[in-house]
């Protein structure tokens, strides 16, 4: 195999036709160039990701198993669960591997793969947030006409649009990307390739890349954020408007868990661009994004399992029907063969 051809960071390759020199590699520094970290590093990210989908295979696998837990709330958790072992996926196998293998390299065609699914499962995150504080508002406002409100029709419309809205701006984002012109011989302080960080990246003019994310960035970030506090807004001062103190309580406790999840991904989101800002190309960068991509959909399971009554028990019962179905006895009565045999 041919050794990749590695250019001085300062030739731009301007992949013109018949240039034979195009841009195939990146390299993702990650958090450490000392060997001596990275079984740590290696050991921290796996359990943090086998927590991630173990946790949300257990909030999936507990409400499809319990038919109490099939109402709109539960649905939208569901589909929450399943982006976020999604999202995490779209990073931390790559960064498992490349530690494993000792290589910090990256194609150029797996970078953009890597982008697209990113930007599409963090939209779906943000969608499915504003949806679920949408359904907790009607819940507490519009108790009685909840049922009709928030038809199964509706509830499978608006997962739809998420998740074409979402597919829709990571085609446009990949899309630019994809006329750009890059450094040969780039790296990228990061674990995983980011569409902010791709564009810095970029040699040639980045001005319409950098105006469509921002305006995206406010559209499709900004619109479910604008959604969620006006939906808390009524939320609040519905409960306000409650006169016994055991009945806000109650009206709190059914949202309590959205806003703990709703705060923490906004929280480290910003956290995110805030130190990509302020300094750029740091370890700070990626430790932040780490908080946003990895610990966040972590914590998710805990959260509702721990603060939602309703989870714990149907967590608690599918636990007692496992425990009562296995491990599965092979018995002789199962095989007729055998039983020939025997006699």
């Amino acid at each position: 195999m041919m050794s990749p051809i590695v250019f001085p960071r300062g030739q731009c390759n301007l992949m013109e036709p018949g240039n034979d020199t195009r841009i195939s590699e990146f390299l993702l520094l990650g958090f450490s160039d000392g060997p001596e970290l990275q079984p740590l590093v290696f050991g921290l990210f796996l359990s943090m990701y086998l927590i991630t989908v173990f946790g949300n295979l257990l909030i999936l696998l507990a409400i499809s198993s319990d038919s109490r837990l099939h109402t709109p709330m539960y649905f939208f958790l569901a589909n929450l669960s399943f982006v976020d072992i999604c999202f995490t996926s779209t990073t931390v196998p790559k960064m498992l591997w490349n530690i494993q293998t000792q290589s910090k390299v990256i194609t150029y065609e797996d970078c953009i793969t890597q982008v697209n699914f990113f930007i599409i499962f963090s939209g779906l995150d943000i969608c499915l947030l504003a949806i679920m504080a949408y359904d907790r508002f009607v819940a507490i406002c519009h108790p009685l006409q909840y049922t009709v409100i928030m038809s199964p029709w509706l509830c499978a419309l608006l997962v739809l649009v998420s998740w074409i809205t979402s597919v829709l701006h990571s085609l446009l984002q990949t899309s630019m990307v994809l006329r750009l012109s890059f450094y040969t011989g780039l790296e990228i302080p990061h674990f995983s390739c980011e569409l902010n960080q791709m564009i810095q990246l970029a040699c040639s003019d980045t001005f319409l890349n950098n105006l469509v994310m921002y305006f995206a960035a406010i559209l499709v970030g900004g619109s479910p954020f604008i959604g969620i506090l006006y939906s808390y807004s009524k939320i609040l001062s519905s409960i306000r408007g409650i006169s016994s103190a055991q009945g806000k309580y109650k009206a709190f406790s059914t949202c309590a868990s959205h806003l703990s999840v709703v705060s923490l991904f906004y929280c480290t989101g910003l956290g995110v661009y805030l130190s990509s800002a302020a300094t750029q190309g740091s370890h700070s960068s990626a430790t932040a994004s780490v908080m946003y991509t990895v610990v966040t959909p972590m914590l998710n399971p805990f959260i509702y399992s721990l603060r939602n009554k309703d989870i714990k028990g149907a967590l608690k019962r599918f636990s007692a029907m496992a425990v009562r179905k296995g491990p599965i006895v092979l018995r002789l009565k199962n095989f007729p063969g055998l039983q020939a045999s025997k006699s």
